[in-house]
């Protein structure tokens, strides 16, 4: 089996589960969206994947996007892949019918962009934006917007871009100097921006860029933005030849990692402005760019999980043919797969891959409830929980993707830092995946001011009821998932003190939330990796008995590895915890005089 096939059967147990609780939840039963036809969406994507986009891989890493004459050309290989990709309906799984989408739920688009993820992360970021871009026009663009523009993003007649950050801003959203000045039925734009992925290139005709700005008379700091859809190319006078949009690429960003992604500055408007269309109303363009922003979010987190997974597929098979040492029962070398520490960190990156995984795909299903159950307070509570899932996601799964990539590389030892065996590019580009859309310290803030002391911890003191109304169901299961029910009951315990100290001290105390929100988030994905492991274990536990063959070995394989992940990841949480109820005292102690003795 292939490495991009391996994960499939996981991938289904998962949406089959979750998919049994659409009804339940207000969401139609959908008939069509049956396992037949999940596994044949899963199957033909992990074909296309490993044909196509694996030996495009490596060749992005070498042949890089090149900047000739202010335009980004890409490799002939990449432009037929991605003509392939759209002619393969492959854009439009998760959009309505009325806009020429396949109408998937999230539960099935993200399990198949994380196929594309595996395969080829630079490839797989141009629909990802696109799909985002889609979203925001789809959810606040204007009728004449959306008849214009909409079915050309969903069938990757164009592409879309995010286009947030500024030289002088970074992070700092307030500090935007784009402005757009109306002029009839439109805006001009002017301004530069920077680090736009897929900014520009030769894939399609046109690019539809999404781009903040301020209005003449809009208020200070971030109220006063607004979102601007800009084209890359417009009509001409005569109405038939597209021209330039007054759009300019600098350059190309040179990066450690994603090569084949070509990250580009773009100004704006150094002739005449840039035509802009306003999308909403005007000084509401940072709420509508989250709708973009936390779709990429749960994205970027399913970056780490795909790189992941890809990272412990080549070193499960380097460990099953590398012969080296005498493993404990050898008489002779063996595969160093039976080596304990090599069993051990293989173990490690497959049980965090099944956490990260099924708390993702459990992060889809609840996105599906919130935009279409048929009831408004299970959309509204759905929402809440997809908004303190949504940081945690990108963070936590981000961060521990990049550590269980750097271990695959570890178990191929120093082959593993040798470009040829691809590992050492899975780790360069997995280092990106902590700062897109967010950095983790940036997420940790949104969940820990957001979501936890402006919410007065309502939404997260839910989320830790209902991971404690798991206990009952794990007691009764006993001695196979005894282990898992012990890490949830003492990380519970550590979750809801760390949450009590934080609402309790952070008015006295300013520098407590920045000093303990990433421990914090931390903290929870760990827990919740482990709740969503305690979820599925109990169905595997329940399917045990009436299965054979590798079914049944699988289904043992999960309860063994949520066992593992119970011993060897949630003592992290007390490590959290510790560090959480130390407060700030330690991390502001020094001068700034004394940071640099």
């Amino acid at each position: 089996m292939s490495e991009y096939r391996a994960p499939l059967r996981e991938m289904q147990f998962l949406i089959d589960e979750l998919a049994a609780k659409r009804v339940a939840e207000g969401l139609p039963a959908r008939d069509g969206l049956n396992s037949d036809l999940v596994g044949s969406v899963l199957s033909e994507a992990a074909r296309w994947a490993e044909e196509v986009l694996v030996p495009l891989y490596p060749l992005g890493d070498r042949e890089v996007p090149e900047l000739r004459d202010g335009h980004v050309y890409i490799s002939q290989e990449v432009k037929a892949a991605f003509s392939q990709f759209v002619a393969g309906g492959w854009c439009s799984l998760a959009f309505e019918e009325e806009w020429g989408g396949q109408d998937l739920p999230e539960l099935v688009s993200v399990p198949v962009g994380e196929i594309w993820k595996s395969a080829n992360l630079a490839f797989s970021n141009c629909p990802l934006l696109t799909s985002a871009a889609a979203s925001a026009l789809r959810d606040h663009g204007s009728e004449e917007l959306k008849e214009r523009f909409l079915g050309q993003l969903v069938s990757g007649e164009c592409t879309g871009t995010m286009n947030l950050t500024e030289p002088q801003a970074g992070s700092d959203l307030s500090a935007l100097r784009a402005t757009a000045e109306p002029e009839g039925d439109y805006y001009r734009l002017r301004g530069k921006k920077i680090f736009i992925t897929w900014g520009d290139h030769d894939l399609t005709d046109n690019i539809l860029h999404f781009v903040l700005a301020r209005t003449p008379e809009s208020p200070p700091g971030i109220k006063g933005i607004s979102l601007f859809l800009v084209p890359k190319r417009i009509l001409a006078e005569d109405g038939k030849t597209m021209v330039s949009n007054d759009i300019t690429t600098v350059s190309i960003e040179r990066k450690l990692g994603l090569h084949g992604s070509p990250t580009c500055v773009l100004s704006y408007g150094d002739s005449c402005g840039s035509v802009a269309y306003l999308v909403g109303e005007e000084n509401q363009g940072l709420v509508y760019m989250f709708t973009m922003m936390n779709k990429s979010r749960i994205s970027v987190g399913v970056d780490g999980i795909a790189l992941s997974e890809r990272a412990y597929q080549k070193a499960l098979g380097y460990a099953r043919d590398r012969v080296q040492g005498n493993p404990p029962g050898y008489t002779e070398p063996g595969p160093i797969l039976h080596h304990p520490d090599v069993r051990r960190m293989l173990m490690l990156m497959r049980s965090c891959n099944e956490a990260m995984r099924a708390l993702a795909y459990r992060a889809a299903f609840v996105s599906d409830v919130a935009r279409a159950s048929r009831d408004q307070e299970t959309r509204e509570r759905a929402a809440v929980r997809l908004s303190i899932l949504t940081p945690i996601i990108k963070a936590w799964c981000s961060e521990l993707g990049q550590e269980m990539v750097s271990l695959g590389l570890q178990v191929h030892g120093g082959l593993g830092y040798i470009e040829e065996t691809g590992v050492a590019q899975l780790l360069r580009d997995a280092r990106i995946t902590t700062i897109y859309e967010g950095t983790t310290g940036i997420q940790a803030r949104d969940l820990i001011g957001r979501k936890l002391i402006d919410d007065g911890g309502q939404g997260i003191r839910a989320l830790l009821d209902e991971i404690q109304a798991l206990d009952r169901p794990l007691e009764g299961a006993g001695e196979p998932l005894s282990q898992i029910r012990g890490g949830l009951t003492q990380g519970l315990a550590a979750a809801g003190e760390a949450a009590d100290y934080i609402l309790t001290r952070q008015k006295e105390d300013e520098a407590l939330p920045g000093a303990v929100s990433v421990n914090f988030l931390m903290l929870m994905g760990t827990l919740l990796g482990g709740w969503q492991l305690a979820v599925f274990g109990l169905t595997a536990l329940s399917r045990l008995d009436g299965t054979s063959g590798e079914d049944q070995l699988y289904l043992a394989a999960r309860l063994g590895r949520t066992r593992f992940y119970a011993e060897h990841l949630m003592p992290r949480i007390m490590a959290y915890h510790a560090s959480i109820m130390a407060g700030s005292a330690s991390v502001t102690a020094l001068s700034d005089a004394q940071l640099v003795l």
